[in-house]
């Protein structure tokens, strides 16, 4: 069981919309000092607060707890100990087995959840259609926000938002079907007939609006299921967009694949995320190399000293 105070930590990050892991000890062989039932948070920065394991058996965690975020599924962590350098020696469905070349013995396994915020969908327009939109979207794990072009307190469209949908019936589309396709939003959706649609795509072609972002924009919005209704067309958009959501998460990857913000110990050969707390030190190449622990920075620091 999470213990308190993580528990009411895991609450304030819920609320603050942040992106965490609840790593979890289920089993473990000793010798180890980590016990089943420990239990860690792993913000998506890779700072962890709890207990998993030492230094070494962390590195494994943040690593893996980042992936899980990435991929937006939970998994099973394995570590053995032993091995020249870090490896994923299995994998499959929801379990991966690494060997950590740091563990100094026995071997952990860690359960990794992610918890992450909802999606944000903005809504553009004081239609039926955009009260539609708003309303069914939360049952579909959206945070569905009220946005209108002409509206400084309005959301900004960003990368991080999966869909800007515009129902405003002509009414300030323009601008903010610019700034969601600049900002590279997933999905970006304009409710209206083919002709106006059609008109509105010259409008921006001819405010400069590049063609491969125009060719992103949706319109007529949604999937053709014959919809009428305010209701109905706003199910045939919020379809389109789970299509949007769940095609990525559909292609075949693999959990070997390392986030971005890494760098491999060239002492022990873990793969270190470069997070806020990441050891560093500078060779005689000017190079920053990066270290899973104190142990190595120092044999990195010797080794160049000498």
């Amino acid at each position: 069981m999470i213990p308190a105070p993580l528990s009411s930590r895991a609450q304030e990050l819920t609320a603050q919309g942040a992106a965490f892991v609840t790593a979890t000890v289920v089993r473990v062989e000793h010798p180890t000092s980590v016990q089943p039932g420990n239990v860690a948070l792993v913000h998506g920065d890779g700072q962890i607060e709890g207990f998993v394991g030492g230094v070494c058996a962390q590195n494994s965690v943040r690593l893996y707890s980042l992936k899980a975020i990435e991929r937006g599924e939970p998994l099973l962590l394995r570590i053995l100990p032993d091995g020249p350098s870090e490896q994923e020696i299995a994998s499959e469905e929801g379990a991966v087995t690494v060997q950590n070349p740091c563990l100094s013995g026995g071997a952990i396994e860690v359960f990794l959840e992610p918890f992450l915020p909802a999606p944000r969908m903005i809504v553009a327009g004081d239609t039926p259609i955009a009260a539609a939109l708003l309303r069914l979207g939360p049952d579909l794990g959206l945070e569905a926000v009220a946005g209108r072009g002409d509206d400084a307190g309005s959301p900004v469209p960003s990368a991080d938002d999966l869909a800007l949908v515009v129902a405003a019936h002509g009414r300030d589309e323009r601008a903010i079907l610019r700034a969601a396709l600049e900002a590279g939003v997933r999905y970006v959706g304009l409710v209206a007939s083919r002709k106006r649609g059609d008109a509105v795509l010259d409008e921006l072609r001819a405010d400069g609006v590049a063609e491969e972002l125009l060719e992103r924009i949706d319109t007529p919005a949604g999937l053709d299921i014959g919809a009428r209704t305010p209701a109905e067309i706003a199910l045939s958009i919020l379809a389109s967009i789970i299509e949007v959501r769940r095609r990525s998460s559909t292609t075949p990857r693999s959990w070997a694949a390392a986030p971005p913000t890494t760098a491999v110990d060239p002492i022990c050969g873990m793969t270190v995320v470069l997070g806020p707390d990441a050891l560093s030190a500078t060779g005689a190449d000017g190079e920053t190399n990066y270290f899973c622990g104190e142990g190595c920075l120092r044999a990195f620091e010797q080794l160049h000293a000498a």
